[in-house]
C-alpha cells in the first residue's frame, strides 16, 4: 500500500452529494449545474515523496483532491471538479488524482479531501484548523 493511502486510512468522509445538471428549456437560460452541499477537508501533513492513488507524487500545494471510495460511480482520475465554498462564494477547479477510504455519516457529509493549498485558496483555515469547509461540487468532465 502506498504511503499516502496508509496516511489517509484514519480520515472519514461521509454522505456524498449528487450532482444534477438542469436541462435547458426553450425559454430558460443555458443549463446550470446544481449540487448538494458537503464538507471538504484537507490532507494535512503528508510525508515527502508520498504517492497518490493515481501514482503521482503528492503535491500539497497543487489544485488536486481525493474523492471518496464510497462515491458511486467513482470519478475517474483526471476528472476536473469545480468546488465552491458556500460561505464566501470562492470557486476553484481541482483535478481528482487520489482516492480516500471515507465513511458516510449524516453528521459529517464529507465529499472531498483537498490539498492544503487548495483548501486555503477556497478560504479554509489550516492554523488553527477549522477541519472542513462547506462546499458544492460540479463535475466538469
Amino acid at each position: 500500500m502506498r504511503a499516502l493511502t496508509l496516511a489517509r486510512l484514519a480520515v472519514t468522509i461521509t454522505a456524498l452529494p449528487t450532482v444534477l445538471i438542469a436541462a435547458p428549456s426553450s425559454t430558460a437560460a443555458p443549463a446550470t449545474a446544481q449540487a448538494d452541499t458537503c464538507w471538504a477537508t484537507h490532507y494535512g501533513p503528508i510525508p515527502a515523496g508520498a504517492y497518490t492513488a493515481s501514482g503521482e507524487i503528492f503535491d500539497n500545494n497543487a489544485d488536486t483532491a481525493a474523492t471518496s471510495l464510497t462515491r458511486n460511480p467513482q470519478l475517474p482520475f483526471g476528472t476536473r471538479v469545480r468546488v465552491t465554498n458556500v460561505a464566501n462564494g470562492v470557486s476553484l477547479v481541482v483535478r481528482i488524482n487520489d482516492r480516500g477510504t471515507f465513511q458516510q455519516t449524516p453528521q459529517q457529509p464529507k465529499c472531498l479531501d483537498l490539498t492544503d493549498g487548495a483548501f486555503q485558496r477556497l478560504g479554509g483555515i489550516i492554523n488553527p484548523d477549522q477541519g472542513h469547509i462547506v462546499v458544492t461540487q460540479e463535475v466538469l468532465q
